[in-house]
């Protein structure tokens, strides 16, 4: 079989290669092809085969996650490849990263809502947010994003959206950066990442006029960095005092030589999210949590970003 570089309990599945958009910045469609969805039955082949191998996980990947299906004439979508993957034995959670903010149906957002094991959290890249910098950048308009982040909210409760943006993108005016950190101000995105333009060989973006000073590009990218921090802390204390399910990730070693244990909620994914310490049960006849469980917690605390909890059953 495959060797997998991740725990055993969580995978990443990429359901697509390639990318039809033509974002500016960017160098995959150049090297990687056109969109081309996995074929439907081999993804669900290996969906079955890593449930049976102890995968309780599913972080779905690719360019643009939720174009899945659109390229084939199959009737097989996003929505659907959801659906299936819920009735597999030993499914237990899934989650969209990577999602483009078009190709959102309604049938897509029902299925995200209503499937327990979609874990509500959707990971949208936006890029930016001010109409003229998304016009260099190729990406869709700021009304057409604002519209489907507000639908979604309004549609699937407790959904905890993740996005990243670009500082400092050639062109970018101090007038289209302030509109950004507006909006990541007023909108509140739980989970939020934000990089310094860099340029890529063989973009168009890279031979645009008006390159933003490296010193610009840092600076307002720590300016949204810090308004960001304060939303993801107050998100953190909101949580203190809720019973959620913890997936056990890792044992790790902190300062003073103690084994603590790591996981991440539902609303956190691997490898970019904050994380979770659990500690021991406070009910004696509770078991202690194990790597690869998914358990029942009490968020006791939070720590800036990260939380503390205990196993409850």
């Amino acid at each position: 079989g495959r060797h997998r570089l991740t725990p055993q309990h969580t995978a990443y599945l990429r359901v697509a290669e390639g990318c039809d958009h033509q974002c500016t910045f960017c160098a995959i469609p150049g090297f990687r092809g056109k969109f081309r969805s996995k074929p439907w039955a081999s993804l669900i082949e290996e969906v079955k085969y890593l449930a049976a191998d102890g995968v309780k996980e599913f972080n779905l990947i690719a360019e643009d996650t939720n174009q899945y299906g659109m390229d084939r004439k199959d009737d097989k979508n996003l929505a659907s490849l959801l659906r299936e993957m819920a009735a597999i034995e030993g499914v237990e959670w899934i989650r969209i990263l990577y999602a483009y903010p078009s190709y959102f149906t309604e049938d897509l957002i029902d299925a995200i809502a209503d499937i327990p094991q979609v874990c509500k959290y959707i990971d949208i890249p936006l890029q930016h947010i001010s109409n003229m910098t998304l016009l260099r950048m190729n990406r869709p308009p700021r009304k057409h994003t604002e519209d489907l982040l507000n639908k979604l909210r309004q549609r699937i409760p407790g959904l905890t959206l993740r996005t990243t943006f670009i500082s400092g993108f050639p062109g970018e005016t101090q007038e289209e950066h302030q509109e950004l950190v507006d909006f990541v101000r007023d909108f509140k995105f739980e989970r939020l990442g934000v990089f310094m333009y860099s340029e890529e060989d063989g973009t168009p973006a890279k031979d645009m006029d008006n390159q933003v000073d490296y010193d610009v590009r840092e600076a307002r990218r720590d300016e949204i960095i810090s308004i960001q921090q304060d939303i993801a802390e107050g998100f953190a204390n909101s949580r203190v005092g809720t019973e959620v399910e913890v997936i056990m990730d890792r044992v790790e070693e902190d300062d003073e030589g103690n084994t603590v244990l790591i996981g991440r909620t539902r609303q956190e994914a691997p490898d970019v999210d904050p994380v979770v310490f659990v500690n021991l049960p406070e009910d004696p006849s509770v078991p202690a949590a194990e790597v690869g469980q998914i358990r029942k917690c009490m968020i006791s605390g939070a720590f800036l970003f990260e939380l503390e909890a205990y196993p409850v059953a």
